[in-house]
């Protein structure tokens, strides 16, 4: 059978049973597509029906959270736990508190980092988790008493050995301790079962920073293989999380001058370079809107997202060298590519996990600008969780310097891995395809090693 008829068999099978799942969908077409020149080249893995059993979770857990209000009235949430591919090792990937969280999210999420994880060259497989809980709003009891509800349900399906979830949207240090102690009271076990975790029982130094650190790393790369570097460059980052933040700082220290951030109600543009002091004391002491920065700094520009035409956000319509969306997924639309491409944008560097629209990567590679998948550039967070990992097994903990050197030679090997990969199939440069083979057949051959599992 064609490569090209087995795909289009399988994205029906998807969409006849995972019905309103649209962002698995999404994710499913964009890999099973970049694969035809690999599955063209060798039918081993059509002979072995790794599409159809690679799309299809090994596991997939779904319970209900009760967890008492600070009123004492008990509230209601749905948990997931998507537990896709351990082939290559357990099931690695974060939990997503928010409340657009839903089935499709989830394994939309885990199947990504089925090859995230395998473009590591770490031994993690592919998994993701969350609930449609909002912490936003909630008092730090509130969100302690789901936390501990959370992993309640959750804490006989996950181990050391098994699947250690890390943090995502809506969890970070705070709900990971949370969540921690329960698994801890739960078991009896001290274990490095969660990564993110405090300094002081069992965290990784640098951990918080990998993402976005990673991210910036792998652009320069990417522009180094062309002959370029970040330095001088003005970079428009979205998003104001921990991924936005250290990519904001990293891109300082590479050189390079981050003129934008946004959250849920807007964006800055701030001409001279993004106070970096100003936004860690906004986002990650006081917790507070953007809003304030516009306050601080009355030599920047605020823009609401209620002021902005439909079909765009205003990050992107900033005149910019580098463009790293940083927030959520699908935030780019064709509009804001075609703004990128008229405002001179050389790349767009994925720092979200699949932030921009179908229609505008296509754009942007018909268009020429370099494009880095967050699969490949986006990979540093996961890969200092393995580090995490290591230093658990071992009762160790590196020095700052020496989790961020191998996150940097992580980085290095990746965007090598994804480029050499693009370059075996005639696509040099290609990105998108070299991840997703690379990541793949990695994992592709060790489901046909190991048997019909």
């Amino acid at each position: 059978m064609p490569s090209s008829q087995k795909i289009e068999e399988v994205l029906k099978y998807i969409k006849d049973n995972s019905p309103g799942q649209d962002e698995f969908y999404q994710a499913a077409q964009e890999v099973l597509y970049s694969l035809s020149p690999l599955l063209n080249q060798d039918p081993k893995y059509l002979e072995h029906n790794i599409l159809e059993r690679i799309v299809v979770p090994e596991r997939s857990i779904i319970f209900r959270v009760t967890w008492l209000d600070d009123a004492g009235k008990v509230q209601t949430n749905v948990g997931y736990r998507v537990q896709f591919n351990s082939t290559i090792g357990p099931y690695k990937g974060g939990l997503r508190f928010h409340p657009t969280v839903s089935l499709g999210t989830v394994k939309f999420l885990g199947f990504e980092q089925i090859f995230k994880n395998a473009l590591t060259g770490l031994q993690i497989g592919g998994a993701k988790g969350g609930s449609n809980f909002n912490p936003k709003g909630k008092s730090d009891n509130e969100i302690m008493k789901f936390c501990q509800a959370f992993m309640t349900e959750l804490y006989n399906h996950i181990g050391k050995h098994k699947d250690v979830p890390a943090g995502d949207i809506g969890v970070g240090a705070r709900e990971i301790g949370y969540l921690f102690g329960q698994y801890k009271r739960l078991t009896g076990e001290f274990e490095g079962v969660l990564t993110g975790k405090g300094l002081d029982w069992g965290g990784s130094k640098a951990r918080k920073e990998a993402t976005g650190y990673g991210s910036v790393y792998f652009a320069e790369n990417f522009l180094n293989a062309y002959g370029k570097s970040l330095k001088g460059k003005r970079c428009c980052v979205s998003g104001s999380g921990n991924v936005a933040i250290y990519t904001i700082e990293k891109l300082y220290e590479m050189g390079a001058i981050p003129v934008s951030c946004s959250d849920s109600k807007g964006t800055i543009y701030h001409e001279d370079g993004i106070d970096i002091k100003s936004l860690k004391s906004i986002k990650e002491i006081h917790h507070a809107s953007l809003e304030e920065y516009a306050y601080l700094d009355c030599a920047c520009t605020y823009t609401p997202v209620s002021k902005y035409p439909e079909g765009g956000h205003a990050v992107w319509h900033i005149p910019c060298d580098i463009a790293f969306p940083s927030a959520t997924q699908n935030e780019l639309t064709l509009n804001d590519a075609k703004a990128l491409k008229m405002n001179g944008c050389i790349l767009v560097n994925e720092g979200a996990n699949m932030p921009t629209m179908p229609d505008a990567l296509e754009f942007i590679q018909e268009s020429g600008i370099l494009f880095s998948p967050g699969k490949a550039a986006n990979a540093g967070g996961v890969a200092t969780s393995q580090l995490e990992m290591s230093q658990n097994a071992s009762m160790a903990q590196w020095s700052f310097e020496e989790v961020d050197i191998k996150l940097r030679t992580i980085m290095q090997n990746i965007f090598k891995t994804a480029y050499e990969t693009s370059k075996e199939f005639d696509c040099e440069g290609d990105l998108v395809t070299g991840a997703n083979i690379a990541g793949f057949r990695k994992v592709a051959n060790s489901m046909i090693e190991q048997g019909a599992v």
